[in-house]
């Protein structure tokens, strides 16, 4: 499902779109040392994608002159002035096996909220001019990862804004969500409603997910970790054993997970994340349909699995002091919901932590809503998914 890299809107001015295609080795003579410049370069109208000069969403980690994302939902917001803007993608490890289609990382890039670019980063570097008008403007500009993190990454280097170019950072808003979650709340399969096709991160889209329509509705920043498969004690199996290897805790308070590296070097696992980087009003768990396929009916695995869920309700609060917690299941499933009730109920006994609450998400209706890819749940039941978790927060937090 490879995108045609066609500009899909237009304004007053000529607007036109061109992938200048894979970069040489040379761009590295333009990096910029964030540190002297500030980030921006005024002789060669490059901008570093740092903090000062955008809005990061979610955990990224600026590398040299390139800021790495790999977490769905991942990217920047800024603000550009001038008349063209290019911005340059680069892959990481995945981006340059031939055949890997699937596991390409999948960018979109919005201009005043219109999706201009989405695109598979199936090459070492693309660029993209994403704005170009006779006469400077100023437009708002978004970069987001719709795939998840551990098939694949890819990195922002210094954007091009001309020579009469200029960037600022949107305006942070006074909301703000963090997400934890597995398949689901990576927007698994939601481009590909046929239950009996497999994944793929061509078909993955963060957007058309119940985690970003609810920040979406409620106006807030948002934060996302989320990688399919995985869960609290066992990752998805359809055997007896355990898969420990794919348990979120072990990688939350890291910068992310995935099999491929950061400029061939650094993998986003060893990263440790800095909360205070961004400090959620509100924190959504949305974890367990993985460990049901393990747990099953097994009464013992069950008890295991809401001890688990204790000691990471623990790990999350002393990373995140003041959120309120909301511990969700349903979508596809709610085998397991009856042990978060428990383990809530034990952590709040434990702590003396009151600000916590739980939430049985609707199951999927396959008759009316359809199915996407493996079971996975459509954009319609996402769409009521999200619907139902604005009205837990709005009532936990008193937000309108």
């Amino acid at each position: 499902m490879k995108k045609s890299k066609v500009l899909a809107f237009a304004c007053c001015a000529a607007l036109t779109f061109t992938m200048i295609g894979c970069s040489s080795s040379s761009d590295s003579d333009n990096s910029i040392d964030s540190t002297e410049s500030g980030g921006e370069d005024m002789t060669t109208g490059l901008v570093t994608p740092s903090s000062e000069n955008v809005k990061q969403l979610g955990r990224t980690e600026l590398i040299d002159d390139t800021l790495w994302v790999a977490l769905s939902g991942a990217g920047i917001d800024f603000s550009y002035t001038g008349t063209k803007l290019e911005v340059t993608l680069v892959g990481d490890g995945a981006a340059t096996v031939s055949g890997n289609d699937t596991n390409y990382a999948r960018a979109a890039i919005y201009v005043d909220g219109e999706r201009v670019i989405d695109d598979m980063i199936d090459n070492a570097e693309e660029t993209y001019t994403v704005f170009e008008s006779d006469e400077a403007q100023t437009v708002n500009v978004k970069i987001v990862k719709l795939s998840e993190c551990a098939m694949s990454t890819f990195g922002i280097k210094p954007l091009s804004v001309g020579d009469d170019g200029s960037v600022t950072p949107t305006e942070e808003k006074e909301r703000k969500i963090e997400f934890i979650g597995d398949s689901i709340t990576c927007g698994y399969g939601v481009d590909d409603e046929n239950e009996n096709h497999s994944f793929s991160t061509a078909t993955e889209d963060v957007t058309k997910a119940y985690a970003y329509k609810t920040a979406e509705a409620l106006d807030a920043d948002y934060s996302m970790f989320s990688i399919s498969g995985y869960g609290i004690i066992s990752g998805y199996t359809s055997t007896d054993e355990k898969v420990s290897a794919q348990t979120i805790p072990q990688y939350y308070e890291s910068l992310g997970f995935s099999y491929n590296s950061f400029a061939s070097t650094t993998q986003p696992q060893s990263i440790e994340w800095d909360f205070s980087k961004f400090e959620p009003d509100v924190i959504v768990i949305n974890l367990g349909t993985n460990d049901a396929s393990y747990c099953g009916s097994d009464s013992e695995k069950q008890d295991e699995f809401s001890a688990a869920y204790v000691e990471f309700l623990k790990q999350v609060r002393e990373d995140n002091p003041n959120a309120a917690i909301i511990c969700s299941l349903g979508i596809m499933g709610q085998q397991l919901y009856s042990s978060i009730e428990m383990a809530v109920y034990t952590y709040t006994n434990e702590t003396g932590d009151e600000n916590i609450s739980t939430l049985k998400f609707d199951q999927q209706d396959s008759t009316t809503d359809g199915l996407a890819a493996d079971w996975h749940p459509t954009e319609a039941t996402h769409e009521k998914a999200a619907q139902k978790l604005v009205e837990q927060i709005q009532s936990v937090t008193g937000w309108e």
